[in-house]
């Protein structure tokens, strides 16, 4: 602080009482135009160091308000000496009273909560969202399996019972062995909805549940070698399996022919561009066993979507109003198709959104004719990636199917040889001509060879095909017709029931045919090929195949080829298996043969 070496007059008050204010100057007095001034000066410097050092230790003491006051007093006193209050502190460079700001006071630190405070909830918040209960249709078809099951294992059990061997298990026992059956189906994921009523996958379980019983029950034997677990080894975990396949079946064919009357589904929404959802829901709509049922679609634009519209799938908004459109018909699961612009960041808020709702998030990766099998999920750091198996057309199990061609054929031909002969005779007898028809067809790789056949049509019939072709009720390739003149009386009814495609056995037993697989054709559809369908040429025609167990001439060529496509990609010993017991279910109840 600088201090003044004169002191005002005096104004009636002591000097003492005039209190100096932390951060100004005492202000200097007039000069004195009479002299003396050497010794005034003097007593005046004495007189102000000691004024100002007494005023410094009050100041001290005193707040922040009581300075302010002393200094409005001091500004008073200097104006009743005479003296400008601007231009004395102006002179010792000191701010006039009237412009001092009042200091703010120091801000308190926070006091720390004696908790942490509460994180704020994530945008997408799984627990607090409303989940939808299971269907009533889920809830009965689960607890209907669980009673199959029951009753399998209770089945084995009792064929257990029965065997005249040495120990009986007791009781308590059995009761285990048969509750956990149960238990062990669904540690096993048999009783997971996505697995019930489409696919293998199962069946697979069920078979995995059965071989995990019997190692379980041959360590209990060696265990408990006195328990008489012998006999629920040996019966009870083979026929309970057994029986388990066959009641699951039986579910499983009942819950198709629900969904087939619009029951037993789950409400769908397909969300993408228009073209790539009403492919989606045509498909769909088409296999009724999927049990999902297209009530909607959100398109990138609702206004213009014609497409859908003559697919009959009413358009219910955009993509940023899927959520909306979930809730307005209660839909169980939605579908986000492949071609669309809901791929990455879309269909990862899609999902998050979602979370906790008990709504199914499904995605159409666009291959048609890409079985499960093939699709495998690859993980990688940063995404997961589908793998797709390439098709199998060489190898240990094309060998096998091979031998189990020419030996099921062999078999075939001795066991219908009498029947072939009076089929034989039959022809002969009820037409001019000869009992079998040689025509052309193109086989495996583009290879020519002549299929064999019961001759149903008079003899001229490929002559008259070119005056007919107006009347096809095939399809685009294809031609067929329900009333066809050419066909002889007794070769209506081998048509009815393929009696006239037993001489094949023997073009398999030649290895130009194999028993399932794409239907030949004859050059002039091969012609007429896409490059899709070029490539059932990659395997042997067989007498039968997916499109003849899927409708047979029913079909459009779209459809057909579709249907042959899937099977070259996706050929297995266990879809042969089907093919050929669907196809004797098919031929006995005549679907689609004319």
């Amino acid at each position: 602080m600088t201090r003044s070496h004169a002191s005002l007059p005096p104004t009636g008050g002591d000097a003492e009482d005039i209190p100096a204010v932390e951060g100004t100057v005492v202000p200097p007095p007039p000069a004195d135009p009479a002299g003396g001034r050497a010794a005034t000066r003097s007593a005046d410097a004495r007189s102000a160091d000691a004024l100002s050092a007494a005023a410094l230790a009050a100041a001290a003491q005193r707040t922040r308000q009581e300075q302010l006051a002393a200094a409005a007093e001091f500004a008073a006193q200097a104006a009743a000496s005479g003296l400008d209050e601007d231009a004395v502190l102006g002179a010792a460079g000191v701010r006039p009273l009237r412009q001092l700001r009042p200091v703010p006071q120091l801000a308190r630190p926070p006091i720390s909560p004696r908790t942490a405070p509460i994180p704020p909830r994530p945008v997408y918040d799984p627990f607090s969202a409303r989940r939808r209960r299971a269907p009533e249709w889920l809830v009965s078809y689960t607890v209907s399996l669980v009673v199959g099951d029951l009753l399998a294992a209770g089945v084995g059990v009792a064929l257990a019972l029965l065997l005249p061997l040495s120990g009986t298990p007791g009781t308590r026992a059995v009761e285990v062995v048969v509750g956990c059956w149960v238990l062990l189906l669904a540690g096993l994921g048999a009783y997971a909805e996505r697995r019930l009523g489409t696919g293998s996958d199962e069946y697979r379980r069920v078979l995995v549940g059965g071989l995990a019983a019997i190692a379980l029950l041959s360590f209990a034997v060696q265990l408990l070698p006195a328990a008489g677990l012998e006999r629920l080894l040996l019966v009870a975990a083979p026929a309970a399996t057994l029986g388990t396949l066959v009641t699951r079946n039986v579910n499983r064919r009942r819950m198709h022919a629900a969904r087939r009357r619009g029951l037993m589904t789950k409400r769908v929404v397909v969300v993408g561009r228009d073209i790539a959802v009403a492919d989606l829901a045509r498909r769909l709509r088409r296999d009724a066993a999927a049990g999902l049922r297209v009530v909607g679609a959100c398109v990138p634009r609702p206004g213009d979507s014609l497409v859908l519209a003559d697919e009959g799938v009413p358009v219910l908004g955009g993509l940023d109003d899927v959520l909306w459109c979930l809730d307005e018909v209660g839909a169980d699961a939605v579908v986000v198709s492949s071609a669309s612009e809901t791929a990455g960041q879309y269909l990862r808020d899609l999902a998050w959104k979602l979370e906790g709702t008990n709504i199914e998030v499904l995605v159409g990766p666009g291959l048609i004719e890409v079985s499960s099998n093939r699709l495998q999920v690859r993980p990688t750091t940063s995404l997961p990636l589908i793998q797709v198996q390439e098709p199998e057309f060489r190898g240990t199990r094309r060998l096998v199917k091979s031998a189990v061609d020419r030996t099921v054929a062999a078999l075939l031909l001795l066991l219908a040889a009498p029947g072939m002969v009076g089929i034989a005779i039959g022809v002969r007898l009820s037409s001019t001509g000869p009992a079998f028809y040689r025509h052309r067809r193109i086989g495996k790789r583009g290879r020519e060879f002549d299929v064999l056949k019961f001759r149903s049509m008079v003899t001229d019939a490929d002559d008259r095909i070119t005056e007919l072709l107006a009347f096809n009720e095939g399809n685009d390739v294809q031609f067929k017709m329900r009333q066809d003149p050419r066909i002889t009386g007794i070769g209506a009814f081998l048509r009815r029931y393929s009696l006239d495609e037993l001489p094949q056995l023997i073009n398999v037993l030649k290895g130009d045919m194999s028993l399932v697989g794409p239907r030949p054709h004859v050059t002039r559809e091969v012609e007429q090929y896409g490059p899709d369908m070029h490539r059932r040429l990659l395997v042997k025609p067989g007498i039968t195949g997916l499109w003849q167990v899927s409708g047979r001439s029913d079909l459009s060529w779209e459809e057909t080829v579709e249907l042959d496509v899937r099977y070259v990609e996706n050929w297995s010993l266990g879809l042969d298996i089907t093919i050929l017991w669907r196809t004797f279910r098919a031929v006995l109840g005549s679907d689609g043969a004319y």
